[in-house]
């Protein structure tokens, strides 16, 4: 199977995409979209590396559907409706089996948020997966980074610390073997499935967006909830209070001991939930749209002046903990 045949076999789909701003897809030099009037283009793109981002001989399905999700994710923190994604895409070789997977995890998730896939590039080289999404924002409604102010609320979306667990039980770390035991990702199916086949909030995003100006700040924790909330920090010039009791525990968490539950909670990555502040104003239309998207939003801390993260215990008292984002070249 050439490299043309393998695009038009697996990735070049016929038909109009319904609700489509594509005018031109794949095919020719250039993919050619028209957002709608008034709305600015939102651009992200995320590379996954085998060995670096996912184990060698990861199902492909659930590959497909993360390479996507974890884009969607960046969308859905800037508030953006998707447009439509580029593949880039390197392979040791052209097996059928595993493309055909491949393709049937990518797509599903695309289909699911009408999201079509409009040019890409395929060679030969060891596995890599680049995708660049597009999508659409009003302009002023984009949430942001640097727009965090002193009082909001910080919430996060569903729960974090489940991915890291299950990527060190799948590498047989030995604390995390020892604590929950050899059988923890079979008694815990939801860790594995929360490792490789994230949920992008992108209703919830469009939500949060369409409050203006009572929601402020928001970024997607890919590397670790602390890591990504000193992102928020540094962009806005302000800091952050924790309230360790709000921050939602998983199940699979409880045999692990406190600072290993914590290091999994603030420090894991590839969470893909939404951090975001917004003025205590806007905790009432916070729920209403937490619910309107079946999405769970806790509210886990609070944006202060004083520079810096704090994590406090139920009294009040801070609580020392290891603090560290994910870093490629660390």
């Amino acid at each position: 199977m050439g490299e043309f045949e393998l695009i038009r076999r697996h990735f070049q789909r016929e038909g109009p995409v319904a609700r489509s701003p594509v005018a031109l897809g794949i095919g020719d030099d250039c993919a050619l979209l028209q957002p709608r009037p008034g709305h600015l283009l939102a651009v992200s793109t995320d590379m996954l590396v085998e060995g670096r981002h996912f184990f060698a001989g990861v199902d492909p399905e659930a590959l497909g559907h993360k390479a996507l999700a974890v884009n969607l994710s960046d969308l859905a923190a800037m508030g953006a409706h998707p447009l439509g994604f580029t593949l880039a895409l390197a392979l040791p070789e052209a097996s059928e089996a595993w493309l055909t997977a491949f393709a049937r995890g990518l797509f599903a998730l695309a289909d699911r948020h009408a999201c079509p896939l409009v040019g890409g590039d395929t060679t030969r080289g060891p596995l890599n997966i680049c995708i660049t999404v597009m999508g659409e924002v009003r302009p002023g409604l984009a949430m942001q980074r640097s727009q965090a102010q002193v009082g909001d609320d910080l919430y996060l979306t569903g729960r974090t610390g489940e991915a890291r667990l299950a990527l060190e039980l799948m590498r047989g770390t030995d604390w995390a073997t020892s604590a929950c035991g050899p059988q923890a990702l079979s008694q815990h199916p939801e860790l594995r499935q929360r490792l490789e086949r994230p949920t992008p909030r992108l209703e919830l995003g469009r939500l949060l967006a369409a409050l203006g100006s009572e929601v402020h700040a928001a970024i997607d924790v890919s590397d670790g909830l602390v890591g990504d909330l000193g992102h928020i920090l540094q962009a806005s010039g302000v800091g952050a209070e924790i309230a360790l009791p709000a921050l939602p525990v998983a199940p699979a968490l409880q045999p692990l001991t406190l600072t290993q539950r914590l290091d999994c909670i603030l420090n894991g990555g590839d969470d893909y939930e939404l951090l975001f502040t917004a003025g205590p104003i806007a905790r009432a239309a916070v729920e209403t749209a937490a619910l309107a998207s079946h999405t769970p939003v806790q509210r886990i801390g609070r944006i202060s002046a004083a520079p810096g993260l704090r994590v406090l215990d139920a009294s009040g008292h801070p609580v020392v903990v290891s603090a560290r984002g994910f870093d490629h070249f660390a």
